[in-house]
């Protein structure tokens, strides 16, 4: 019984969990944040492109 409740005393693990889940709830904060402003960047350089056009090479006789 006595190594049970040493076991159950023992927090030296809790940090190293409450750490990991801290860097996963940052990490989905990333990836979210990312996954957002990705789409938003797929459209600023789209509409680049579409204003940039290339002008017909014109040919000289």
């Amino acid at each position: 019984m006595n190594i049970f409740a040493r076991f159950a005393q023992d927090e030296s693990g809790a940090t190293a969990i409450e750490y990991g889940l801290i860097a996963a709830l940052i990490s989905v904060a990333i990836i979210a944040a990312v996954t957002t402003m990705g789409g938003n960047l797929t459209n600023v350089f789209t509409a680049i492109s579409n204003k940039l056009v290339v002008p017909a090479a014109t040919t000289t006789p």
